[in-house]
This record gives structure tokens, sequence and C-alpha cells, in this order.
């Protein structure tokens, strides 16, 4: 069990510092509106994560692994989502950040978008499906221990986000700039446009 364990957090470890759209969303609402937006972000993605784990633990992934109708219809809901923001982003780049007294709806807004953008990505589901079951040792409750290795992947996301979040943090002053930040929406606005296209052409 140990070395499944073990196996199982290098390969997840490295797969998180993969570059990716959750990346880009808590960097984005870190840089913008502060490290409590990203953290917020941060643990929309975490929460996300858990629902594809517990879906996968329970067999509802492989379920949708073996239907193309249900990874179609989750695939074009969630490139749509991400063609959206990102072209809101584009076209609509701000030049101002929202004052002091709206600091707590920024924080559930990146929780919200953050959650979404990763429970929306059938890819993540397919890749539990996948990849968990390779770390499961036999003699184990296939379920609960399907959900231990959601709840480290998540964990792991948490702390390589929270090393992003501190990483932005003291470039925080000119990352406000106005300039700069429709800088950061836009080429935001073209990495989620990029995914979202990206992810309606993916194949099963």
């Amino acid at each position: 069990m140990f070395v499944a364990l073990a196996a199982y957090v290098l390969a997840a470890g490295l797969l998180t510092i993969t570059p990716g759209v959750d990346t880009a969303i808590v960097l984005r609402a870190s840089a913008a509106q502060g490290p409590r937006a990203g953290a917020g972000a941060a643990v929309g993605v975490a929460a996300g994560l858990m629902v594809w784990g517990a879906g996968a633990a329970f067999g509802l992934n492989a379920l949708m692994a073996a239907s193309g109708a249900a990874y179609a219809a989750l695939k074009w809901a969630g490139a749509a989502y991400l063609v959206w923001l990102g072209l809101r982003l584009l076209l609509r780049p701000r030049s101002t950040l929202a004052p002091a007294s709206l600091a707590a709806k920024g924080w559930r807004d990146a929780l919200r978008r953050g959650f979404l953008t990763n429970v929306l990505n059938p890819k993540v589901g397919v890749f539990y499906a996948t990849f968990l079951p390779q770390f499961i040792p036999a003699n184990v409750n296939v379920a609960a221990f399907s959900l231990l290795l959601a709840v480290i992947h998540a964990a792991l996301a948490l702390i390589w986000f929270a090393a992003l979040i501190a990483l932005t943090a003291p470039l925080g002053r000119r990352l406000r700039e106005p300039r700069v930040v429709k800088a950061l929406d836009r080429l935001t606005g073209a990495v989620f446009l990029g995914f979202g296209v990206k992810l309606a052409a993916a194949r099963a």
C-alpha cells in the first residue's frame, strides 16, 4: 500500500505542476485581485477535483468514459464555459480592480470560477477513471482508497497553488496597475479561449 501511495504522490505531483487552465485561473485571480481571490480559485479547483474523485470512487467516471453521449455533453459544456470566459476577458478587459469593499464577492467569484472550470472539464473525469485504478493495490476498499487518492491530489494542488500565490504577492502593486490588469485579462482570456477550443476538438 505504501509503495502504491508513494508512486501515486510522485505521479500526481508531476501532473499537478504541469501548467493548465487550473493554474491559469489561480494565477489570474491572485495577480489581479490578490492572494485571497487566488486562494478562493485554488479551493474551487480542489473542490472540483474532489467531485471527480468521488465520481471515480463510485464508478461514475467509468460510466462516463464508456458513454460517448455523456462525455460529449460535458465536453461541450466545459468548452463553451471556457470560450465564454476567454471572450469576455478578451473583449472586455478591466483597467481597474474592484474596490476593497467587494473583496468578499471577489473571493466567492474566484472560488466559483475555479470550481466550474474544473468540474466542467470531462478530461479530468476520464483521467481519474483511468489513472487512479493503476495505484489501487489488491485487498483494499476500492472506493475508500480512490477517495484517499483524490484527497491527496487535491492537497498537492493546494500546496502548489499556495506556492504560486506566494510568488505573485510581492508583485501585487505592479500587477494591479491599469495597463498590467488589462494585459493580464487579455492574456488569460486568450489562454482560456485556447483551452476551450482544444477541449471542443478533443476526442474521448
